[in-house]
C-alpha cells in the first residue's frame, strides 16, 4: 500500500461534495482516472468519487442528483457548469459510486449482481487498469494520501497500461476494456503490458458483444489525441481494428505505385501517414482523413499505359463512409460531415478555375466545413510525401475567402418572393422561383448587380418572358 501524501487545491464543487460526505459521516475517495491526471501533473478534469454510502443516502445528500442504473452510481452536476458542454454535447458530470462487488459477466458488458462493498481496497480489485485503480483520501485541508494496492504509481512511472490482476478475466468483464486500453495508451504516450497486450489479442472477438455506440465514443476519443495514427496502428496490431472498421484493412496491401502516380505507398500506409500529419483535435475531420481514399480498393484498376488507377473512388468512399457512420451509430450530423468530406476531399485546385466553379465547390461543402476539408486535403498531401502547401494550394485559400464575399444563395438576393408577386401581380407558384433562380444567376456573376432598384427592374423584363 502506498503511503504517498500530496497537497491538492480542489475545484470548489469538488470541495463541496467532499465536504458534504465527511460532515455526514461517510467515507469518500477521490477515484480513477483523475487520480492518474493529478499524478501526471495532467487537467484534471473528469472527477469521480467512490464511498461507503449507499445510492439512497447519496440522493438524500444531493437531491438534484440521477441514479438510473442498478451499479451504484449516481451522477451529480454542478449548477454553475449546467450550461458548460463537453464530450457530445453533454454538461460535465461528477460521479459518486458506492464501494461495490461485482459478480458475473455474462454480456461481457455490465456485472449480473452488485453486491455493496465496505473497504475501497475490495472497490479498487474491480478496476480495469492499475493506473486506474488508486483513490485519494483527505486527511486533512488541502492533504490527500494515495491508495494505491496494485501499484499503480510505479506503472505511471514506467509508461506501462498494465491490467489489475489477471487480464483475460478483467476483459472478459468488460470487453470494452479492450479498446480503452488502447485510448488511454494513445492519450498518454504509454505502451500496453505484454501480458495485457497478449490478453487483448486472445479476447479480440469479445468487442462483438459491445454495442455499437460504445465502440463509437472509444474511437472517436483516440482520434481526438495528437497522436491518433500512433493509436490506430496499435489497434491493427491487437486485431481490434479489423473486427471495428474491416473496410480500412481492405486498403492495406492495395498499391499505389506506377507510371504516372507520385503515390509509393499502398493505399492503407498513405492513409496512416496522412492521420499522422494531422492538426485538427477534431475526431469526425480525423476519421475523414483515415477513410478519405476508403473507396480505392472497390475501384482499383489499370489503363492501357499500366497506370493503376481509383475512378470515382470519393463518390464510392463516401458511401462506405456513411455505412460506417450508421453502424457505428454516429449523429445524423456528424453522418453528414463526415459523408462530405470524404465526398469533396479531391477537389481540384486549377488556377484557372472561374468563380463558379468555386461557389459551386462552397455550396457543394458547405460554408461551415471549409476548414475541415482543407486540412483533410492538407493532410493527405503531407500523408503522399507532398509539401504541406502549394502555391495554387495558398491561392484556393485565398479564393475561397473572396468569393464567400459574395451572394451564394437566391436569400442573399436584395428582393424576395413576396416582391416578385407584387411586382408582376402573381400569385406563390413555380414561376416565382424560376425568376429568383434567373436573377441569383446574374448577381452571382456580378454583385454589383444585387441593388433592390435594378432587380425589381429585371423582375419585370423577365416576367414579361416568362409569364
Amino acid at each position: 500500500m502506498d503511503n504517498t501524501r500530496m497537497k491538492l487545491k480542489l475545484p470548489e464543487f469538488v470541495k463541496k461534495i467532499i465536504d458534504k460526505f465527511e460532515k455526514n459521516g461517510f467515507e469518500i475517495y477521490v477515484v480513477g482516472g483523475v487520480v492518474r491526471d493529478i499524478l501526471l501533473k495532467r487537467s484534471a478534469v473528469d472527477w469521480d468519487f467512490t464511498t461507503n454510502a449507499i445510492p439512497k443516502q447519496i440522493l438524500v445528500l444531493f437531491p438534484d442528483g440521477f441514479y438510473d442504473n442498478q451499479f451504484g452510481t449516481v451522477g451529480v452536476v454542478n449548477p454553475k457548469e449546467k450550461k458548460k458542454k463537453v464530450y457530445y454535447g453533454k454538461p460535465p458530470i461528477y460521479e459518486i459510486t458506492t464501494f461495490r462487488k461485482e459478480i458475473g459477466y455474462t454480456d461481457r458488458r455490465r456485472p449480473d449482481k452488485v453486491v455493496w462493498g465496505k473497504a475501497v481496497e475490495k472497490d479498487l480489485v474491480r478496476r480495469d487498469f492499475t493506473i486506474n485503480a488508486m483513490a485519494l483520501k483527505r486527511v486533512k485541508e488541502q492533504q490527500f494520501k494515495l491508495i494505491d494496492p496494485h501499484n499503480g504509481q510505479k506503472d505511471i512511472k514506467a509508461k506501462l497500461i498494465r491490467a489489475v490482476g489477471d487480464p483475460n478475466k478483467r476483459f472478459q468483464e468488460d470487453a470494452l476494456r479492450m479498446m480503452r486500453a488502447v485510448r488511454i495508451a494513445t492519450q498518454l504516450g504509454f505502451n500496453i503490458e505484454e501480458k495485457t497486450f497478449i490478453a487483448i489479442k486472445k479476447n479480440v472477438n469479445l468487442i462483438d458483444h459491445i454495442s455499437a455506440e460504445r465502440i463509437r465514443d472509444e474511437l472517436l476519443k483516440l482520434l481526438s489525441y495528437k497522436h491518433a495514427a500512433d493509436g490506430y496502428l496499435i489497434l491493427r496490431n491487437s486485431g481490434l481494428a479489423e473486427k471495428i472498421l474491416p473496410e480500412v484493412e481492405k486498403m492495406f496491401g492495395v498499391e499505389q505505385k506506377s507510371p504516372g502516380r507520385h503515390h509509393l505507398d499502398d493505399v492503407g500506409t498513405h492513409a496512416i501517414k496522412s492521420l499522422k500529419a494531422n492538426k485538427s483535435p477534431d475526431p469526425i475531420v480525423n476519421l475523414a482523413i483515415l477513410l478519405h481514399d476508403i473507396g480505392k480498393p472497390v475501384v482499383v484498376g489499370k489503363d492501357k499505359k499500366g497506370t493503376i488507377t481509383f475512378y470515382n473512388h470519393e463518390v464510392v468512399g463516401a458511401s462506405i463512409a456513411r455505412n460506417i457512420a450508421r453502424r457505428l451509430r454516429f449523429s445524423k450530423k456528424d453522418e453528414q460531415r463526415l459523408f462530405i468530406l470524404v465526398r469533396w476531399h479531391q477537389f481540384s485546385v486549377d488556377e484557372r478555375q472561374t468563380n463558379k466553379a468555386f461557389r459551386r465547390f462552397i455550396r457543394n461543402v458547405g460554408k461551415e466545413n471549409l476548414t475541415d476539408i482543407l486540412e483533410v486535403r492538407r493532410a493527405d498531401r503531407v500523408g503522399g510525401g507532398a509539401r504541406e502547401t502549394s502555391w495554387r494550394f495558398e491561392r484556393f485559400k485565398k479564393k475561397l475567402v473572396e468569393v464567400q464575399k459574395q451572394p451564394f444563395s437566391v436569400t442573399d438576393l436584395k428582393v424576395n418572393g413576396n416582391e416578385v408577386m407584387k411586382t408582376l401581380g402573381i400569385r406563390p407558384g413555380p414561376a416565382v422561383g424560376r425568376i429568383l433562380n434567373q436573377l441569383f444567376e446574374e448577381v452571382a456573376e456580378d454583385k454589383k448587380k444585387n441593388e433592390k432598384k435594378y432587380l425589381l427592374k429585371r423582375i419585370k423584363e423577365i416576367g414579361k418572358k416568362l409569364i
